[in-house]
């Protein structure tokens, strides 16, 4: 589905000490499947993220997703590609204040009609999200709770691609372990590409890529 040739993303290109977030790295990534990017802060694993999703620009390089080269789409055609085929989920919630939980879900989808609600009722039922508390708004809700509609409404539309920054930082220990399995799950038709400093929250990962400094330093394929 990906294929990464010489990639690499600098900031402060006009100073005098520029930081290279992302380092010639060349990889390949499958249409299904768990993948976890691994690395400290500041590895630059949440750059090539950005870079894959088309949230950022890369410096020089090349990124194709099935078959289509980035360098060649438009600024339209990228951002269609982000809305039909791409799901997002990042450390903050960024849930709309003003909104109930379902709403926050449903705002995200491509159609408003009953089968997208019955499936935003499902998705939040299976992210541990109850009937009463998907009417609440998200200051009424405990800052798991939050993430997990976050999930649920990076889920609405079923993307092809879910990437998926931190998505468990906020979470306790049971409730980490209920959304990776969920994605793991969703992962069997899906890739999902999650990144995260946690090695422990990618057991039963596909493949867990290593970053230091920017540059790939492992490549493991899990059994």
């Amino acid at each position: 589905m990906f294929e990464v040739n010489h990639l690499n993303l600098i900031y402060d290109m006009d100073k005098e000490e520029r930081v290279c977030a992302v380092n010639d790295v060349s990889l390949k990534l499958p249409d299904t499947g768990l993948i976890g990017i691994i690395g400290p802060s500041g590895s630059g694993k949440s750059s090539l993220m950005y870079c894959l999703s088309t949230l950022k620009k890369a410096t020089d390089g090349e990124i194709v997703y099935n078959g289509k080269n980035y360098k060649e789409l438009t600024g339209k055609e990228l951002e269609r590609l982000r809305r039909e085929q791409f799901g997002f989920v990042f450390q903050h919630h960024f849930l709309v204040g003003y909104m109930s939980a379902m709403d926050n879900v449903m705002v995200a989808a491509k159609e408003s009609s009953p089968e997208t609600k019955k499936r935003a009722e499902e998705l939040l039922q299976q992210l541990r999200i109850k009937p009463a508390e998907s009417k609440k708004k998200p200051k009424q809700l405990s800052g798991g709770q939050r993430q997990r509609c976050a999930i649920a409404r990076a889920l609405i539309n079923e993307p092809k691609v879910l990437f998926a920054d931190e998505p468990t930082a906020s979470l306790d220990h049971e409730n980490a372990f209920r959304v990776m399995h969920y994605l793991k799950e969703y992962s069997k038709e899906h890739l999902v590409i999650v990144i995260t400093h946690d090695h422990s929250i990618l057991e039963g990962a596909d493949r867990i890529i290593e970053i230091w400094d920017g540059e790939i330093s492992t490549k493991e394929a899990v059994e």
